[in-house]
This record gives structure tokens, C-alpha cells and sequence, in this order.
């Protein structure tokens, strides 16, 4: 038997969508880091935020520069309405929620609940675009969470008076991310998965700069340390516009529900560089729970070659 040439291209297409979406969790996976070393020097979420996405905005707005020739959007009037959601609620509510919702729970409990949007994602795919769940998609959910539950197993979560509160958050951002991800699959066909990306990431944005505009004062940015600047900048373009632009890519190619699965690295990555560069101790089940992780991506993730 012999390998047609249309299914190498799709095994290579296949591939090349996992490691867009691997990459993107990686670049994703170091947000934690550069925030965690923005927030020693005492700004709050909203300022962190705003200036994360200010430094996105120009690669974002030469994205689309660089695409204006290329095919024609065809879109109707819902999907310029589900194109404005996806970057209100999709983005910049997962963004919002999601910081929220840390002012009330511990930084682990956050990660665990947060990362639950890649069922969120098949769920919600499921639902509204109809995609039955495999039963190999379901193991791969509860081998991975499995892990994830091992990896903040042995975690003390401080307790809050507002547990409840802050998960409800956290999970709120979770939710809004699903979401975002479901639209992405529906919306990227029409829009191109360039100009897409672009659209929802620059309709975030100004929901940012309105927000800081409301509660902060301009003048506050003259007296940021020169460091928050500088991390502000890495933030922008390593962890919000690179990884984005990888994810779009890889959503075109493999679909919302599997880069939904594969990003689920991303807490076994952030506590890696954790260990190395905060220096947090990894625990005997955080180390059982990464193995589980990865055995539940690569399962997701590995597609044979048809042949005829």
C-alpha cells in the first residue's frame, strides 16, 4: 500500500498545528514568572494589564497592515457581533476574571481551576458546533486532569473568607477563555486566522486602556520604574502577541478542542520555571502529576498516517 500525497500534507498540516499550539503554551506558560517580577514593584493588575497589551497593540496593528491584500473577509453582521464578543468577553473577560479572581484565592488553586478550560473547551464545542466527544478525547481529559490534580495535591492554599468568591472567578475567566477558543474555530474561516487574531486582541486592548482610564490617572505612568516597562514590553510581544499568533495557527489547522487539550501543558511548564527561576519546590505528586499531563497530551495528540 502506498501513502497518498494528500494525507502526508495533512499528517504534516496535523503536526505543524501541535507544535504552533505547544510553542504557544510554552510562551503562555512564562506569563507567571514575568508578572510575579513585575508585581514586586507594587502595581496592581489593571496597570500591569494595560501596559501588557499596549506594547502587543503596534505587532498587532502591522499583522493586519501586512494582510490587507490578502483574501476578502467573508463575513456577515453576525460574525462582525461574534468577532467583537470574542474579544470583550473572550479575551479580555478571561483576562479580567481571571485577576480578579487571584486577589481572593492562592496562586495554585488559581492555576488548577484556570486550566479546566480545555474540557470547558470540548464541552462547549460539543454544545453549540455539535463535535461529538471521542471516547479517546474523553481519556485523554481524565488522564491529564488526573495529573492536574496531583500536581496541586500536596499545595497548602491559604484560606480566604472569599473562597468561594475568587474560584467563581477564576472559573468565570476559565469559561470566558472556552469560549474564546470555540469562536476562534467558527470566526478564523471568515476573518483569516491572521486578521482574527488581530481584530479580538485590538478590541481587548482598548477594553483595557478604558479600564485603566477609569481608575487610574495618566500621570501614574511617569512614575513607573523603568523595570515594569521593560517587563511590560516582554509581556506584550513573548507572552500575549507571539503565543496568540501561534494558537490562532494551530487552531486552524488541528481545531479549537485539540489546542484546547494540548495547551493543558502549560501548568507542568509553569511550575518548572517556578522550580528554576522563583525557586519553588516541586513535590513527589507534582512530579507524578506532570507525567500524567504529558501522557495525556501526547495521546491527544498523536494521529497516524492514513494510507490507501
Amino acid at each position: 500500500m502506498s501513502i497518498s500525497v494528500s494525507s502526508v500534507v495533512s499528517n504534516k498540516s496535523y503536526w505543524l498545528g501541535t507544535a504552533c499550539v505547544a510553542v504557544s503554551a510554552l510562551l503562555f506558560s512564562t506569563k507567571s514568572v514575568f508578572v510575579k517580577m513585575a508585581y514586586q514593584y507594587h502595581i496592581d493588575s489593571t496597570i500591569l494589564l494595560a501596559l501588557r497589551m499596549a506594547f502587543a497593540l503596534p505587532f498587532f496593528g502591522l499583522m493586519l497592515w501586512f494582510n490587507r491584500s490578502k483574501t476578502p473577509i467573508k463575513a456577515t453582521r453576525q460574525h462582525y457581533i461574534g468577532l467583537v464578543m470574542a474579544g470583550v468577553v473572550g479575551y479580555y473577560g478571561a483576562s479580567i476574571f481571571d485577576f480578579w479572581g487571584m486577589e481572593y484565592i492562592s496562586a495554585s488553586l488559581e492555576r488548577l481551576i484556570l486550566f479546566m478550560y480545555p474540557t470547558l473547551t470540548v464541552i462547549l464545542s460539543a454544545l453549540f458546533l455539535r463535535q461529538k466527544i471521542r471516547p479517546s478525547t474523553w481519556l485523554a481529559i481524565m488522564i491529564s486532569y488526573t495529573g492536574m490534580a496531583f500536581v496541586f495535591l500536596g499545595n497548602q492554599h491559604e484560606e480566604s473568607s472569599h473562597l468561594i468568591l475568587g474560584s467563581c472567578l477564576v472559573f468565570a475567566g476559565a469559561l470566558a477563555y472556552a469560549g474564546y477558543l470555540v469562536a476562534s474555530g467558527v470566526l478564523i474561516p471568515r476573518f483569516g486566522a491572521v486578521r482574527f487574531t488581530a481584530f479580538a486582541l485590538m478590541i481587548a486592548t482598548i477594553c483595557c486602556f478604558i479600564q485603566y482610564l477609569v481608575s487610574h490617572p495618566l500621570t501614574l505612568l511617569s512614575q513607573l520604574p523603568r523595570e515594569v516597562w521593560l517587563l511590560s514590553a516582554v509581556l506584550g510581544f513573548f507572552c500575549t502577541f507571539l503565543p496568540a499568533i501561534l494558537l490562532t495557527q494551530g487552531i486552524k489547522r488541528i481545531g479549537a478542542s485539540q489546542a484546547a487539550l494540548i495547551s493543558g501543558i502549560s501548568p507542568v511548564i509553569t511550575l518548572a520555571l517556578g522550580a528554576w527561576l522563583l525557586n519553588e519546590q516541586l513535590t513527589l505528586w507534582q512530579f507524578l502529576g506532570a507525567g500524567l499531563i504529558l501522557m495525556g497530551v501526547i495521546f491527544i495528540s498523536y494521529k497516524p498516517v492514513s494510507s490507501e
